[in-house]
């Protein structure tokens, strides 16, 4: 198992630099816009004297070497548009707390309903329960988002008079946000977890326990959920990471001053060291939630043996 989480490591580092060398040549594509907030009233000799401090003269190697250089060290670079002068860690440090708290609730929400829901949906397979949730979620998966995220909002505001935008100071705020982050969790736990318990229902295992007399709660609670519960873990880390980091749309929607809602922002104003900074990042937490994922499973079920040949992932 240390071969094989040491080996996908490995690819995960050689994919990161990959992705930011990407980025890093795409963004100096953009506009020079993007580098300085006065442009329009500065002269050709301070922009070309601009573009030489920056090391925006140098060959597109060394510019990049510099960058992984400064990277290593913890440095993401400097605003110089979105927040002149501003480190880009100083401003992430303080949006990240808040997609972080309404990440959090979204993804214990998810948990709390998804997961039941789909034991009951398994439980009351063909029936009444199994049909409401199988609605539900084809109804998600079929509507775009933004469609029903405008509903949300509209209803919440309007029926239930909650507020329409965020704010921090007012926890009746986070209430809408925190139901749109945790939808797409909640159907996508409901409808694995019926999945996985269908099939664990119909195994030799399940009929043999009925055979000698087992009661069916018993079969349920006990051997069916725990062995259905594996692969979903597998999906956590990475719902779990995406949520935290925040929706681009939903932050925008309720203008949460979080990730999300922060990368929209720095593409319209063409802060192009912000945009690098946090496209990285959003690419370094994917990677990160497809290792836990494969981590954690190993650890719930010790016979799944991972890098092996036969019978491995």
């Amino acid at each position: 198992m240390l071969k094989y989480i040491l080996k996908r490591l490995a690819f995960a580092v050689v994919a990161l630099f990959i992705i930011t060398a990407v980025i890093f040549s795409l963004m100096r594509l953009m506009p020079i816009e993007g580098y300085f907030p006065n442009f329009d009233k500065m002269t050709p000799e301070m922009i070309q004297n601009g573009l030489e401090n920056l090391g925006l003269t140098d060959p597109l190697p060394v510019q990049l070497f510099r960058f992984y250089r400064d990277l290593f060290h913890g440095d993401l670079g400097t605003s110089w548009i979105y927040q002149p002068n501003v480190p880009v860690t100083e401003i992430l440090a303080r949006k990240i707390p808040v997609s972080l708290t309404l990440g959090c609730m979204a993804m214990v929400l998810s948990l709390v309903v998804g997961i039941p829901l789909g034991v009951v949906m398994s439980r009351y397979k063909g029936r009444l329960p199994d049909k409401l949730g199988t609605g539900f979620i084809v109804l998600l998966n079929a509507v775009p988002v933004v469609v029903y995220y405008l509903v949300i909002q509209m209803v919440g505001s309007r029926s239930l008079a909650l507020p329409m935008l965020y704010s921090r100071s007012n926890p009746t705020s986070w209430i809408l946000p925190i139901l749109c982050l945790s939808l797409a969790n909640i159907a996508e736990y409901a409808m694995w977890m019926r999945r996985y318990m269908v099939d664990q229902l119909n195994s030799d295992y399940v009929k043999l326990a009925m055979a000698k007399g087992v009661s069916r709660r018993d079969i349920m609670y006990h051997h069916v959920l725990r062995n259905a519960f594996v692969p979903i873990i597998q999906l956590l880390p990475t719902s779990f990471l995406n949520t935290i980091i925040g929706s681009i749309y939903v932050e925008s929607l309720f203008s949460v001053p979080g990730m999300g809602g922060l990368l929209v922002d720095v593409i319209k104003r063409q802060d192009n060291a912000m945009v690098q900074a946090l496209v990285l990042i959003f690419a370094s937490v994917g990677i990160l939630g497809l290792l836990l994922g494969d981590f954690f499973m190993t650890l719930a079920d010790p016979r799944i043996k991972l890098g092996q040949e036969r019978g491995g992932r």
